[in-house]
């Protein structure tokens, strides 16, 4: 993976060390932990040995079918979001990328209770396993209330740049969309920015609430409802792939 000036991408481990903070919050509980260490393993996504691809499709073998399509959601915090959307589509697979083990343990407890077949986790930051998959294998890709890092120091421990936009549109398919949610107004900037010079993205927006209501199907999470109680107003950005 390169950047648009032609250099090399950071390793994925600095990068990983870049875009997130904290791996893990407060001590986790009995049931949590039984989670961790009973569920968790069936459900991690292992990269291939020898930088081989990753088939996505192939994640998913407790679905009674193939999935239809595949969905990757990028830091699922607590997993609320990415737990509603695999009850309401059973027929989606539908990979979650968080680091921060208390956002793990809550997504497992989703799982569990509600019988979620359809969901597998990278339980590390997500850029590795981009650089994995295959071309056009994915049909949707959510980054939804990412850290701001809000000091002009931080900003370049921002999840969208340039490079990872280039892999977000690398791995979607034909017309597949990247849905961005951000209560930061100037993160929505950041990221309007540097999608309009990314040539295989299109901002799909038609009208002023296209981007000031939520996308169809939205349950909401419980960053945005703690963000709305505050006072800010969500943004909620779509942009669609290019045909090859």
């Amino acid at each position: 993976m390169s950047d648009t000036s032609g250099r090399a991408a950071p390793p994925a481990e600095e990068l990983e060390r870049a875009f997130f903070g904290r791996r893990k919050g407060k001590r986790l509980r009995g049931q949590q932990e039984r989670r961790l260490a009973e569920l968790l393993p069936a459900l991690r996504i292992d990269l291939p040995p020898d930088d081989r691809p990753l088939d996505p499709r192939t994640l998913f073998p407790a679905m009674a079918a193939p999935p239809e399509a595949l969905w990757l959601e990028i830091g699922f915090g607590g997993g609320e979001h990415l737990a509603a959307q695999a009850a309401a589509q059973p027929t989606v697979g539908i990979i979650g990328a968080e680091p921060f083990v208390n956002g793990v343990v809550k997504l497992l407890a989703a799982i569990e209770a509600q019988g979620l077949r359809n969901v597998r986790i990278r339980d590390a930051d997500v850029t590795a396993l981009l650089a994995r998959l295959p071309d056009a294998c994915l049909d949707r890709v959510y980054l939804l209330y990412p850290d701001p890092w809000p000091k002009r120091r931080q900003r370049k421990r921002r999840f969208v740049s340039d490079a990872s936009l280039a892999e977000i549109g690398r791995v979607l398919k034909d017309g597949g969309l990247f849905r961005f949610a951000s209560d930061i107004d100037d993160y929505a900037g950041w990221t309007l920015v540097r999608a309009a010079r990314c040539p295989d993205l299109t901002w799909t927006a038609r009208g002023a609430q296209d981007w000031t209501q939520p996308f169809p199907g939205w349950p909401g999470t419980r960053y945005e409802a703690k963000a709305l109680e505050a006072g800010r107003r969500p943004t909620y950005l779509e942009f669609a792939r290019h045909p090859r």
